[in-house]
């Protein structure tokens, strides 16, 4: 089901939130509100979802306005970060609550139910308790809950942020084949660029209460708009130099030049972005400099390197290339990845 959040106004108090945000959600979909704490994307989903009330615009599940029905007549789905799983209910009685609230047969309560629990591959622990399950598994209890009313949205709310980094490689991977399999349309909202890149169609990137890009993820990672968004995306993180860009090229601040042949319209004061992937010896030699610091990340190494008048860049190199602390180095940069931006951080 499609989903269209039109100039969206949010207010606590005299304080304005959010304002004026559009989204726009196609049927089957899954996006992500990905931003730094206190952006508004949990604000935002707590509107979709009824929570909070909208103090401007207007929410339509497909042709339908939701914008002034309550949170029970939305038909939608929340996963939270902590589950809000009943205690004292075995894992049955939790997934059947939804259809016990809609006065639901029990024969069509109980096929439901195991049903769903097969899906998300819980079917043997429907007798237990939530405190006898571990964090994954109660991360597919809640998940079945949700999607046992069969709703025309699902919302996630940092739906991994309690579980440990093996179990979160699985779940995002579970998530997104339940989300795929049932073609429901769901909204995602994490401050993990990495979940939100792997398990989503799309990412809308919020700061300050308003989306500042809204893309696929390998678009906004390639073609971010601002030096915020180059900034957030991108793990290791990217690196930013001031330089001069001239007719006949680029000079760092620190004098060295750019032995690229990009050529920008712009002329005058920029700053540049630079992945780490896309410096080092594999683009050539121009640019010196000495490795200040490194890690070991077992297949590759992460380097930082000090550049000769001043600045600072960073480079993935395969494991084992022998470098060292203070090595000095001479490397170049991919001129097709360069990423310049203007004064006010717009990308150029």
């Amino acid at each position: 089901m499609k989903l269209q959040l039109t100039d969206f106004t949010k207010r606590f108090g005299q304080t304005t939130v959010i304002e004026n945000l559009d989204l726009t959600v196609q049927a089957g979909e899954m996006i992500a509100l990905l931003g730094p704490s206190g952006c508004g994307k949990s604000t935002t989903l707590f509107a979709i979802c009824g929570i909070h009330n909208l103090d401007g615009g207007s929410l339509y599940f497909g042709d339908r306005d939701v914008t002034h029905t309550t949170a029970q007549e939305r038909n939608v789905g929340v996963v939270f970060q902590n589950y809000a799983l009943y205690p004292h209910m075995s894992v049955f009685d939790n997934i059947a609550f939804p259809l016990r609230v809609q006065r639901r047969d029990n024969s069509v309560i109980a096929e439901k139910v195991r049903s769903i629990a097969a899906f998300v591959h819980i079917p043997e622990l429907l007798e237990r308790r939530p405190a006898e399950l571990s964090g994954g598994q109660q991360q597919r209890v809640a998940l079945a809950r949700a999607l046992v009313r069969e709703p025309d949205i699902l919302l996630l709310d940092e739906p991994l942020a309690n579980l440990d980094a093996k179990l979160r490689l699985e779940m995002r991977a579970e998530i997104r084949r339940v989300q795929l399999e049932t073609g429901i349309t769901a909204i995602l909202v994490t401050h993990d660029q990495v979940e939100a890149m792997s398990m989503c169609d799309r990412i809308a990137l919020m700061n300050k209460g308003r989306i500042v890009q809204y893309a696929v993820p390998e678009e906004m990672y390639r073609n971010p708009t601002d030096m915020f968004v180059a900034d957030f995306l991108g793990n290791p993180p990217i690196a930013f130099v001031g330089a001069t860009a001239h007719g006949d090229g680029l000079v760092l601040d620190g004098g060295q030049r750019i032995g690229s042949d990009r050529r920008f319209t712009y002329q005058g004061q920029i700053t540049l972005g630079v992945r780490p992937e896309h410096f080092g010896p594999q683009y050539g030699a121009g640019l010196r400099g000495e490795i200040r610091f490194m890690e070991t990340h077992g297949r590759e190494d992460l380097f930082s390197i000090a550049l000769a008048g001043g600045g600072e860049l960073r480079s993935i190199q395969p494991a084992g290339s022998g470098l060292r602390l203070g090595d000095r180095i001479d490397w170049a940069v991919s001129g097709p990845d360069l990423l310049a931006f203007a004064e006010d951080g717009a990308k150029l």
